[in-house]
Order: C-alpha cells, then sequence, then structure tokens
C-alpha cells in the first residue's frame, strides 16, 4: 500500500451526500405500516422457521421431546432472521414480502440498490432494536427521519410507496414533470413468498411452544 493510499484512507469520504440529496423530500412510510410490514415478515420468518428448526431437532438431533421457541435468542431464529430479511432486503431492493404488502420500501441512503451487507446489517438490527426493550423501534418518533435502530445501523429510509405513486399520477395528468427525487419507474416490485407446510401423520415427537418475542 503506498503512503498516498494511506493518508486518503485516513480521511472522512462524504460517501452519502449525493444520494441522500437525491432522496430529499420522498414520503416517509407512517408507524402504521412499517408495523403492517414488520408484523407480516415475521409470520413469513416464522412459517419458514418452524418447519426447519423441527426437522432440525428431530431428523439430526434425534429429538423426542421437542422446545420450540422464537424469542430472537436462539441459533435457529437469527439464521432465518438474518437470512429471510437478507435476502428478501437484496433481491428484492429493499420492499420484502411485508413491504409490499404494507406499500413501503427501503431506500439506501448511501447507493441506489441495497447491497447484501447492507441489507444483512439491517437483519441483525432488528434483533438489537428489540435488546433495546423495544426503544429501537420507539425511535422513530422522534427522528427526524423516521429513523428505526435497524435503518441506523444499515443507513436506510422506509418511504410510502402509495404517496409516490400518487404524486407520479397527479404530475402525468396534470402535465407536469415529476420531481427529480421521484422515480416512478422503481418505485413497485414484487418479492418472493416463501410457503411454509406442515407435513402431518406417522409418529411425530410431542411439541412445544414457548413464548414468541414479537
Amino acid at each position: 500500500m503506498t503512503q498516498q493510499l494511506k493518508e486518503a484512507r485516513r480521511r472522512f469520504h462524504a460517501h452519502a451526500g449525493t444520494r441522500a440529496d437525491s432522496l430529499d423530500g420522498l414520503l416517509l412510510a407512517t408507524f402504521w405500516q412499517r408495523l403492517l410490514g414488520y408484523c407480516v415478515d415475521l409470520l413469513v420468518a416464522v412459517i419458514i422457521w418452524f418447519p426447519l428448526e423441527f426437522s432440525w431437532r428431530h431428523f439430526l438431533l434425534h429429538e423426542t421431546n421437542i422446545h420450540i421457541v422464537w424469542d430472537f435468542h436462539e441459533a435457529g431464529n437469527i439464521v432465518v432472521m438474518v437470512l429471510y430479511w437478507g435476502l428478501a432486503n437484496y433481491f428484492g431492493n429493499g420492499q420484502t414480502p411485508g413491504k409490499w404488502v404494507a406499500r413501503t420500501r427501503v431506500l439506501s441512503v448511501t447507493s441506489e440498490h441495497m447491497g447484501l451487507w447492507q441489507s444483512v446489517e439491517r437483519g441483525l438490527g432488528y434483533g438489537a432494536a428489540v435488546l433495546e426493550l423495544g426503544l429501537g423501534f420507539l425511535q422513530f418518533f422522534w427522528d427526524p427521519n423516521r429513523m428505526c435502530a435497524q435503518d441506523r445501523l444499515a443507513e436506510t429510509i422506509v418511504i410510502d410507496v402509495r404517496r409516490q405513486k400518487a404524486v407520479a399520477r397527479t404530475a402525468g395528468a396534470s402535465g407536469r414533470k415529476l420531481p427529480r427525487q421521484v422515480d416512478s419507474s422503481k418505485l413497485d416490485s414484487r418479492a418472493g413468498w416463501f410457503l411454509g407446510r406442515n407435513v402431518r401423520g406417522g409418529t411425530w415427537p410431542r411439541l412445544s411452544w414457548g413464548r414468541a418475542v414479537l
């Protein structure tokens, strides 16, 4: 590494400036939209996790008395949470199945598209928000950009897709140009849905459920 490169690496680079300017004025999602999206995503994650956790414990660990709990502390919870939210945000470019239902989208304040590590970081941020006794989610109410713990960690915001489309329709009807920060061609995508299936029949071990922490 050259001396010049070493010096450059020691200096702060305002990497989010241009991107943040392009997002100025976008309408942010409401708290209830974000809550709905989170609940739907959590339900999908649990549907994916349950058969995987059951199969792991029954077929590989050969447990006969299985206690299953979702509380963001079990290894299986963390793995599924990170993979689901991380991959869904990455491949949906900020729109998971839950966010599609709630008509919201996550936008990166540093780049045009959600990066893979950025998406994983945001998934981990949900766990951080829960571990803060819920204060990580309540930051929504006092942050000027309605950023929760996961948004701060991953440098993201959540916008209201419905409002952006309404602006696009209004501008089109009146013949006005869209504001530069609204790109209607990128406001809607279809994230994939994940389905879990319960298989009944045969001799199954006894199951008990723990308290799920939402």
